[in-house]
């Protein structure tokens, strides 16, 4: 039997005869008594009864639960039914009972009615009482103005009246009977409320002790900062959540992870050069998660050149993978695929010239594409690799011999021609083609590039609607094209830098089998990407509608000395470019930054990008504000004359401007983009770069619809326009749009630290 809590008694079972110790049988009743003698009703509890209270038992007394039949303003009920309970082994009458074979059933029922009418009468009461519990000690005296009883109580007992009854004893220990005054009746059910309430006390206690733990909790957790590639870093940080909430354990402990973005060449860098000089508002990773090993082996180089140990000495485990494609819009990606296999020359190397022509679709235009800059980007890196690999017709063994064969150099020149301009971040450069998706209409083409090079896994989300500002799916969705030569696999590795101590080395080591479990490899499976095995989902063969998709070739990848060879060729091979650099001159520019003012923050972050660029490039210099004595007929001058970049003759006419006026952005915008359509090379990148701090106080010329529709994109001549917004009163917005209309991009340096970052990445474009 269950305990009953009540100092470890047990409880009678009234289905056999166990009998507690100083239970009393009942005498042998009157004639047609059949109930078997010392049957008892309620429960028996040892020991010995104490006086009732003057005025009415409660408790310890005895009273007979039925009200009083007679009334009268001296107390509540009858006093011979009232008795105090004397002694244990005195028999006396609780109540009687119609004649006949006395039945349990009929005295549980009579108990469970008088308890609903004490219920009853506690409602009508002007003092509420919680079940039949005896009222406090204070409260026990008697209330002379109470009436004694209630009428209809009265009515029904005289019309019982006739009725034959007899006395019904019972042993008199005073908490054994079913419904002495103030108490309640008798619970079978209780010991196996108790049980419940105590097997709910118990899974109670073991969900606090298994529960995920969160917040303050997890403070002794072994924290483990992670950098990811740029592509999956949301991802990552989910899955990072989900582990956070799983409360995992190795060793006894928890690991609390934490992921950042970062491109991978901006996070190669940083490792390479001291990570809290080179992000110093990011926190060290102990994990990175770049987009290919491909970086690790650049890693290696850098840190044998410096003399240190390297921080990425061997292979690493794959976390996801997402192989090289091609991705064109689908009217022409379907065109080439009806062609059957073709290699990269046979897409990228398409004359510039004859274009689409070739296709018999010369109403498309010339044929150009986009890729990332190999410098900053895996997806550019991996492209660049692919090229000479398709130059020298091998998938393996690449040296650097073959880069220096003239062959290969002209072949990779070629396909480089082609480029509409470098990004610094395929994720950017694919929102933007969604963007202008969405605002275009009809048939007519929403970007000058015919194709984008970049990992198919983006095709996927593209073509999802996940990179679209409104979410929807686009007009011209995108086709995987796989060259026949093969391409080049990005296998997302798992890499535990030496900045982990041994305890995060362990937590590493927990997330990593985490993250390749099948819950979030489905994950990754969502988001396009093939799994740690290279195997794709139905939905990703479906949806990039790429012919062979599921049985690629892939390149092996050189050594880490031969890819540092790829990128020195590349610098020589790629495409060059036409730049004219407009620079706000207005007063404005006199403000203060620190130390200096905002001119020479924003001339000397513009000195160190353009150094960055070849000397094969053609460059321009303008200045802008409004008109001043030094340019009276209009709002800005040219100060250097388009020609191959001469780096110190510019630096000097670049620190000598002259500051004062309004900003005239519009006008200079109108007229920087009519200058290089005028000298438009179509063997060249041609790009208009403004660098301003305000918006455009010029009155005379102050109609933005009408500049978005002078610079809009020619894709026949593209001319764009990359913009960046310098310290906290530049037009971001309108800047913003000027840049799309031109199929550019505009940059925020709002805050002045940003401006040599942001400047790098305008120069990579090109």
């Amino acid at each position: 039997m269950a305990d009953d809590g009540g100092g470890g008694r047990p409880l009678a079972d009234h289905r056999n005869d166990a009998r507690p110790a100083g239970h009393l049988d009942r005498p042998p009743g009157p004639a047609g008594d059949r109930r078997p003698a010392g049957d008892a009703v309620a429960r028996h509890v040892d020991g010995p009864p104490r006086p009732a209270a003057a005025d009415r038992a409660c408790g310890d007394g005895l009273v007979d639960p039925r009200p009083a039949r007679h009334h009268g303003p001296a107390g509540h009920g009858d006093p011979g039914r009232l008795r105090p309970a004397a002694a244990s082994a005195v028999d006396r009458p609780v109540g009687d009972v119609p004649r006949g074979p006395p039945r349990r059933g009929r005295l549980r029922h009579r108990v469970r009615r008088q308890h609903r009418r004490g219920h009853r009468r506690r409602r009508r009461s002007a003092r509420p009482r919680r079940g039949l519990r005896c009222p406090s000690a204070r409260r026990r005296r008697a209330d002379p103005g109470r009436p004694a009883g209630r009428p209809r109580a009265a009515a029904r007992r005289a019309a019982r009246a006739g009725t034959p009854r007899r006395r019904l004893t019972r042993p008199t220990n005073p908490l054994e009977e079913p419904m002495a005054a103030g108490q309640r009746p008798a619970r079978p059910w209780l010991p196996h409320a108790v049980a419940v309430v105590a097997g709910l006390a118990v899974i109670a206690g073991a969900y606090l002790y298994v529960r995920p733990t969160t917040g303050t909790d997890r403070a002794d957790c072994v924290p483990l900062e992670v950098s990811s590639s740029t592509e999956k870093s949301e991802l990552v940080a989910q899955l990072a959540g989900r582990y956070n909430g799983a409360d995992r354990r190795f060793g006894g402990r928890c690991a609390q992870v934490t992921v950042h973005g970062l491109n991978s060449g901006e996070a190669m860098e940083a490792l390479a050069g001291g990570w809290a000089l080179a992000q110093p508002k990011v926190a060290e990773p102990q994990v990175w998660l770049p987009t290919s090993s491909l970086w690790t082996g650049q890693l290696r180089l850098l840190d044998k050149a410096a003399g240190r140990a390297a921080q990425t000495p061997g292979q690493y485990p794959s976390i996801a993978n997402s192989p090289l494609v091609i991705a064109m819009p689908r009217d022409r990606g379907e065109l080439v695929q009806q062609r059957g296999p073709l290699g990269w020359a046979d897409v990228l190397g398409l004359s510039g010239d004859t274009g689409w022509a070739a296709f018999g679709k010369p109403e498309w235009g010339r044929f150009t594409f986009g890729k990332d800059n190999p410098h900053l980007s895996t997806s550019g890196l991996a492209a660049t690799i692919a090229t000479y690999y398709a130059a020298v017709n091998r998938a393996s063994d690449l040296t650097s011999e073959d880069l220096a064969q003239p062959a290969v150099t002209q072949f990779v020149r070629r396909i480089e021609a082609n480029v509409s301009h470098y990004s610094d971040d395929s994720v950017d450069l694919l929102r933007n083609l969604a963007e202008a998706d969405a605002a275009t209409t009809g048939d007519a083409p929403a970007s000058d590039m015919s194709a984008i090079v970049l990992q198919e896994e983006l095709v996927y989300l593209y073509n999802q609607g996940q990179l679209s500002p409104t979410g929807s799916k686009p007009r011209v969705p995108l086709v995987a094209v796989h060259p026949k030569e093969g391409t080049f696999n990005l296998d997302h590795p798992y890499v535990v830098l030496p900045s982990a101590d041994p305890a995060q080395r362990e937590a590493a080591e927990d997330f990593l089998t985490f993250l390749q479990d099948g819950p979030q490899q489905r994950s990754f499976a969502a988001l396009g990407f093939r799994d740690d095995e290279r195997r794709p989902a139905e939905t990703l063969l479906a949806t990039v509608a790429g012919p062979g998709g599921d049985r690629l070739t892939y390149f092996d990848p050189p050594t880490p000395e031969v890819v540092g060879a790829i990128l020195g060729s590349w610098d020589t091979l790629r495409k060059k470019a036409n730049i004219l650099l407009a620079v706000d001159t207005s007063g404005s520019m006199q403000a203060g930054v620190g130390d200096r003012t905002r001119f020479q923050v924003a001339t000397d972050a513009a000195s160190k990008a353009i150094g960055l660029l070849n000397a094969a490039d053609q460059v321009a210099l303008w200045s802008f504000s409004s008109e001043t004595p030094q340019r009276p007929k209009r709002p800005y001058s040219e100060e250097v004359r388009l020609a191959p970049l001469n780096r110190d003759a510019f630096n000097r006419k670049l620190a000598g401007l002259r500051i004062g006026g309004n900003t005239a952005l519009y006008a200079t915008v109108r007229a920087a983009h009519r200058s290089l359509l005028d000298r438009y090379d179509p063997n060249r990148i041609n790009a208009v770069v403004v660098l301003t701090d305000g918006k455009n106080e010029y009155q005379k010329d102050s109609d933005l619809d009408r500049l978005l529709r002078d610079i809009a994109l020619d894709p026949n001549k593209p001319v764009k326009v990359f913009c960046v917004a310098f310290d906290q009163d530049s037009d971001l917005a309108a800047l913003d749009q000027i840049a799309k209309a031109s199929a550019g991009k505009a940059f925020d340096a709002k805050n002045p630290a940003t401006i040599d970052e942001a400047l790098v990445k305008v120069v990579s474009s090109f």
